[in-house]
C-alpha cells in the first residue's frame, strides 16, 4: 500500500508540474527599457504554451509590437505587425508552439537593442534549460533508485509538490 501512495504521489507532482504556466517580466529588474540586453533574457527561459509575458514600461515612451522575422530583423514596422500593445503593462499569453518576435516600435528603439524572438514549445514537451558554462564540474546523477532521480524541483515545483503530498495525506 505504501508503494501506491508514493506512486501516485509521484504521479500526481510530474501532473501538476506540466500544468503550470510561467509569468515572466521581459527584461527582469530592468523591464522593457532601453540599455536591457533582451537578447540574453530571453535565452535564459524556456517558453512554453500558457506562459505569459508581461512588458512594463512607462506609456508612450516605449510600446510592443508583435512582428513576422523580417520585420524583427528590419526594425521596419511599416508591414509585418501581428499586433500592437501600448498600455505600458502589457500581458501576452503565449497561446501556440511557434516562434514569436517582438520589437519597440519608438524611433532607433528596435536598432537599439530592444527586440527579442523566442521559440515557444508545446507545455507537454520535455523542455531543458539553455545550458552555459560551468565553473563548477556538474555532480553525477543520484542512485537510479533514489526519489531524486525521479524528479527534480525547480521554480514552482516545490509547491505544486508540496499541494500534491497534502492531498496523498488526505487519501
Amino acid at each position: 500500500m505504501g508503494e501506491a501512495k508514493i506512486f501516485l504521489m509521484i504521479l500526481i507532482m510530474v501532473f501538476l508540474k506540466g500544468a503550470v504556466s510561467e509569468v515572466h517580466t521581459v527584461g527582469d529588474e530592468l523591464e522593457w527599457n532601453t540599455g536591457a540586453n533582451f537578447g540574453s533574457w530571453s535565452q535564459k527561459y524556456n517558453f512554453s504554451v500558457g506562459d505569459t509575458l508581461v512588458f512594463k514600461y512607462v506609456k508612450g515612451q516605449h510600446n510592443v509590437y508583435e512582428v513576422i522575422e523580417a520585420t524583427y530583423r528590419s526594425c521596419n514596422a511599416s508591414t509585418g505587425v501581428s499586433a500592437t500593445y501600448e498600455s505600458g503593462n502589457d500581458q501576452i499569453e503565449l497561446k501556440k508552439a511557434k516562434k514569436y518576435w517582438f520589437i519597440c516600435n519608438i524611433a532607433g528603439h528596435c536598432l537599439g537593442g530592444m527586440r527579442f524572438f523566442i521559440d515557444v514549445k508545446e507545455a507537454n514537451s520535455t523542455n531543458t534549460r539553455p545550458t552555459t558554462p560551468q565553473s563548477e564540474p556538474i555532480p553525477p546523477p543520484p542512485p537510479a533508485n533514489s526519489c531524486a532521480a525521479i524528479y527534480v524541483f525547480d521554480g514552482w515545483s516545490f509547491w505544486v509538490s508540496l499541494v500534491a503530498f497534502g492531498v496523498l495525506l488526505q487519501l
